[in-house]
C-alpha cells in the first residue's frame, strides 16, 4: 500500500468514526434538543485543543447480529484537551452508536482515560448519555462498570471528577456519577434511576414516568443527587467550566486565585468598577431580633467578591446554603444557615449537604467560611426516626477531620448542639468571629428562663410578668458574645462592616496552614 492509499484509508476511517451511528441518528439526536458526543466536547474545550484517543476501538462481539451494529469508537469519545488553558480529560458517551450502551470496549476506553487523568493528576469530565449496560455483551458489560467504579473511587479526593447527565443514565450506570464529586443534570433530557418505569410497574405495580422516577427536578429538590441543574446543554457546559475555575487540578495543588486584573474584568462585574465593600449594609440586612427572618444570600453577596457566588444543591435542603465564592480572588467554600427555611435549623438533609460540601472542599484545599445563625437541630419524631443523630454526626465528623483553613462567623444565634456542630472553636475552627448581636447559649432565653427560674415563676403572684422579667435578666446577662470572648471561645467580636476585611485578612494569614498527618488509614465516617 502506497502513501496515497494509506492516507485515503486513514481519512475514511476518521470520517466514519466522526459520523458515529450515522447522519440519520445524528439528526434524531438534534431533534431531541441534544448535541452529539463530539459537539459537546467541541463546545467544552478550548478551540482546537481536544485530542481524541482510541477512536478506532470496536466491539468484538458478533452474537445477536452485533457485527452489523459495530462502529468505530464503540459508543464513547474519550480524550484530553484544554479548558481555559488547563488540561482536562473527558469521556463523552455517543447515543447514536447502539444507544450509547456500555460494552466491553466502551468500558475499556473509559477506564483508559480515567487512568490517564489519575496518573497525570488532572480533572476528568464524564458525559453520560446512554441506554445503560449492553445486554448483548452480558457479563462483559457488568465487568466494565466495575472497572469504572473502581477508578472513580481510587481517584476520589485526588482529582476533581464531574459528571454531566445529558441523557439517560439508568441502572448500575448511576453509580459512576454518584461516585464523582459533582453531578450536573440537563432539565428535560437528563434522567437518572436504578430501575425504570417498566420494572417498577412489574415488581411493585406502581405507575411512574421516567421524569417522576429520576428527572432533574426529583434529583434537584428531593433526592439531593444532582448538585447543579441547567436548562440547556450549553448552560450546563458553561457552568461546568465555571465550577472548574474554583477547583485545583488535583489535591496537591491549591485552587487558582484570580488576579486583580481578571477580577476587574467585565466577566465578573461592570467594566472598570472597583470591588464594592457592601458590609456596611449588613446591619440593615440582619435584624437584631432573632425571631425575624432574612435571606442569608444577601449576607453572602455583601461579603464575597461581586458576582462570584456559585451555589451547590441550591434547591435541596434549603435551610442550609453551601456555595463557592471568591474573597479577594481566592476560592472559598461557604456554609451558612438559612433563617427563611426551618429558621435555619439543621435537619437530616441539611446535615448531609453540609458534611459532603465540607469534605469536598477539604479534598481540594479550599478554605471554609461558616456563617452561623442556628437555633438547633430540628426537633420532632420524624427527624429522630430518620436518624438525625447519625446525620448530624456527619457535620461534626467533617469539620473535625477537615485540615483546610476554617473561619466561623456567629452572626446572630448559636444554640446548643447546633452551635457545636457549626464549626465552633473547640471543633477545630482557626478563627471565630462574632457580631455584637450574637447570642451563644445552650438554648434561647425563653426556654432557659422557664427551666432555671421555674420555681420562682410558679411562686410569683404574677407569673407572666415574672417570666418576662427573668427572660430579660437571662438575656442581658448571658445572651451576648462577651462571655464566650472572655473564655476564648470567640477570637474577636467585630462590627458587621468589618466582616469582609477581617475574613480576607484571616484567609491570607492561614494560606500556608498545615496539619500534621496521622498514622491511621482513615476514620469511620457516620452512616
Amino acid at each position: 500500500m502506497n502513501w496515497k492509499e494509506a492516507n485515503e484509508r486513514l481519512s475514511e476511517k476518521r470520517e466514519r468514526a466522526v459520523l458515529g451511528g450515522g447522519q440519520e441518528k445524528i439528526e434524531k439526536q438534534h431533534g431531541k434538543g441534544k448535541m452529539t458526543a463530539r459537539e459537546r466536547l467541541d463546545y467544552l474545550f478550548d478551540e482546537g485543543s481536544f485530542v481524541e484517543i482510541d477512536a478506532f476501538v470496536e466491539s468484538r462481539i458478533d452474537d445477536f447480529e452485533m457485527d452489523r451494529k459495530r462502529a468505530p469508537g464503540d459508543g464513547v469519545v474519550v480524550g484530553y484537551g484544554k479548558i481555559n488553558g488547563r488540561t482536562v480529560f473527558a469521556a463523552s458517551e455517543d447515543f447514536t452508536v447502539i444507544g450509547g450502551t456500555l460494552g466491553e470496549y466502551h468500558a475499556a476506553k473509559i477506564c483508559h482515560i480515567q487512568d490517564m487523568a489519575y496518573e497525570n493528576r488532572c480533572p476528568i469530565l464524564m458525559i453520560n448519555d446512554s441506554g445503560g449496560a449492553r445486554i448483548e455483551e452480558g457479563i462483559c458489560s457488568l465487568s466494565g462498570y466495575s472497572g469504572i467504579f473502581l477508578r472513580n473511587t481510587r481517584a476520589s479526593g485526588v482529582i476533581p471528577q464531574i459528571a454531566l447527565i445529558m441523557g439517560s443514565c439508568s441502572g448500575g450506570a448511576c453509580y459512576g456519577p454518584a461516585l464523582c464529586d459533582f453531578i450536573f443534570m440537563v432539565r428535560g433530557n437528563g434522567k437518572m434511576f436504578l430501575t425504570g418505569p417498566q420494572v417498577v410497574k412489574a415488581v411493585l405495580n406502581e405507575e411512574a414516568t421516567m421524569d417522576e422516577l429520576g428527572g432533574a427536578q426529583v434529583h434537584e429538590t428531593q433526592s439531593g443527587v444532582a448538585h447543579f441543574v441547567c436548562d440547556s446543554e450549553m448552560q450546563c457546559m458553561d457552568e461546568t467550566k465555571r465550577l472548574l475555575s474554583f477547583l485545583p487540578d488535583n489535591c496537591g495543588n491549591k485552587p487558582p486565585k484570580l488576579s486583580e486584573k481578571v477580577r476587574n474584568s467585565a466577566l465578573l462585574r461592570r467594566k472598570g468598577a472597583e470591588q464594592q465593600d457592601r458590609c456596611g449594609e449588613l446591619s440593615s440586612v440582619v435584624p437584631s431580633n432573632s425571631r425575624k427572618v432574612y435571606d442569608v444570600h444577601e449576607v453572602i453577596k455583601r461579603i464575597a467578591d461581586e458576582n462570584s457566588c456559585m451555589e451547590v444543591q441550591e434547591n435541596f435542603a434549603k435551610n442550609a446554603v453551601v456555595c463557592f465564592v471568591r474573597l479577594d480572588g481566592r476560592a472559598v467554600g461557604v456554609i451558612a444557615n438559612q433563617p427563611t427555611r426551618l429558621a435555619g435549623a439543621l435537619d437530616c438533609d441539611a446535615s448531609d449537604k453540609i458534611a459532603r460540601f465540607i469534605r469536598t472542599c477539604d479534598c481540594f484545599q479550599i478554605p471554609l467560611i461558616t456563617l452561623i445563625d442556628v437555633p438547633a437541630f430540628f426537633p420532632g419524631k420524624v427527624q429522630e426516626h430518620q436518624g438525625i443523630i447519625r446525620h448530624g454526626a456527619k457535620i461534626l465528623y467533617a469539620y473535625s477531620e477537615a485540615a483546610v483553613p476554617k473561619i466561623s462567623l456567629i452572626m446572630r444565634k448559636a444554640y446548643g448542639g447546633a452551635y457545636i456542630a457549626m464549626n465552633s472553636k473547640d471543633m477545630g475552627a482557626d478563627i471565630v468571629y462574632a457580631w455584637p448581636i450574637a447570642e451563644i447559649a445552650v438554648m434561647g432565653a425563653e426556654g432557659a428562663a422557664n427551666i432555671i427560674f421555674k420555681k420562682k415563676i410558679e411562686a410569683s403572684e404574677q407569673p407572666k410578668e415574672e417570666r418576662k422579667r427573668r427572660q430579660k435578666e437571662y438575656s442581658e446577662k448571658f445572651m451576648n458574645p462577651y462571655i464566650a470572648a472572655a473564655r476564648g471561645y470567640i477570637t474577636e467580636v467585630i462590627f458587621p462592616e468589618e466582616t469582609r476585611k477581617r475574613l480576607i485578612s484571616a484567609l491570607d494569614m492561614l494560606k500556608n496552614k498545615q496539619v500534621p498527618g496521622t498514622e491511621k488509614r482513615h476514620g469511620n465516617m457516620p452512616l
